[in-house]
């Protein structure tokens, strides 16, 4: 199969910061897919996507089909050659597209191992937290920083066999099993939560005007949080002013107090306590690492 035309195919919406296409049957791409509204279109060939870090919600929606998450590093979905999908990101985030062919194995492979071609048809599955296809998109990603070898043909050729192998075992329509648990928080709820964080995190933000939000008592709002976050709201909430105060740091000289007061952290004796403990450095550390960086 050519990828020639892919890039033609590609949302507007995304941008490529970096592409592997050394060989016939796989592409990689490095992309950042945008905030907000992505049109509909059909996937040109059978996709991989893994997120490298970050935090958002995704929704996409085709076919009937709805699949939302708040996704963050090492979230992956699956997206089946020709299927119309509509994407919408709360945030843009930064991802590996694995790029296989439609015949994810050759038939006659298929035959060799007993395997039906006519059911070998990938699912369009979101918000997976699946180890191994982090492994297998990490070491795509891998090749892009590291200069060409003369033994890189035969390692993606087992690597793509061996992805090929994983996903028809466990994400083509015929083997696909969506979790029958009961579902969290739903991201209309969820998204009002962050959006109310990320405006207010310099504030004190009690439990119950975070449950508030939600419209759900506070303890049912923890559980469902945290089912749907993987954090606490406290360690959300923490984290959240963590990462302003990174970003503080590295970019103003404003005073340690200064930032503590600016980011919610109330005294400048917490905001050392609570940065080295989520970091591993003072602020004066992480300050002095970033401008050496520069």
């Amino acid at each position: 199969m050519s990828f020639e035309t892919m890039g033609d195919q590609r949302r507007s919406t995304c941008q490529v910061h970096g592409r592997l296409d050394h060989w016939s049957r796989v592409v990689v791409e490095r992309r950042v897919n945008g905030a907000g509204s992505h049109p509909k279109q059909a996937y040109p060939c059978n996709e991989l996507i893994v997120m490298l870090d970050g935090r958002a919600i995704v929704r996409r929606t085709g076919d009937g089909q709805v699949e939302s998450c708040l996704a963050g590093a090492g979230t992956a979905w699956t997206g089946p050659v020709g299927f119309l999908e509509q994407a919408e990101l709360s945030e843009a985030i930064a991802c590996v597209h694995v790029c296989l062919p439609p015949a994810l194995l050759r038939h006659s492979a298929l035959a060799d191992y007993g395997i039906d071609p006519s059911q070998v048809e990938l699912a369009f599955v979101g918000g997976l937290a699946d180890p191994l296809l982090v492994s297998f998109a990490q070491a795509f990603h891998g090749l892009m920083d590291r200069p060409h070898r003369p033994t890189d043909q035969l390692f993606v050729d087992g690597l793509t066999a061996a992805l090929a192998a994983h996903l028809i075992a466990n994400y083509t329509i015929d083997r696909w099993k969506p979790s029958t648990a009961p579902r969290g928080l739903d991201t209309r709820r969820l998204k009002r939560v962050l959006d109310y964080i990320d405006a207010h995190f310099a504030e004190p933000i009690s439990l119950d005007r975070l449950a508030a939000e939600a419209c759900l008592s506070p303890f049912h709002f923890s559980r469902l949080f945290r089912k749907a976050t993987g954090l606490t709201p406290h360690r959300y909430l923490t984290d959240r002013r963590v990462r302003a105060a990174r970003e503080a740091l590295a970019l103003d000289r404003s005073s340690l107090l200064e930032i503590a007061s600016k980011t919610g952290f109330g005294s400048q004796e917490n905001f050392i306590r609570v940065f080295r403990k989520s970091t591993g450095l003072t602020p004066g550390e992480f300050r002095q690492l970033s401008r050496s960086g520069r």
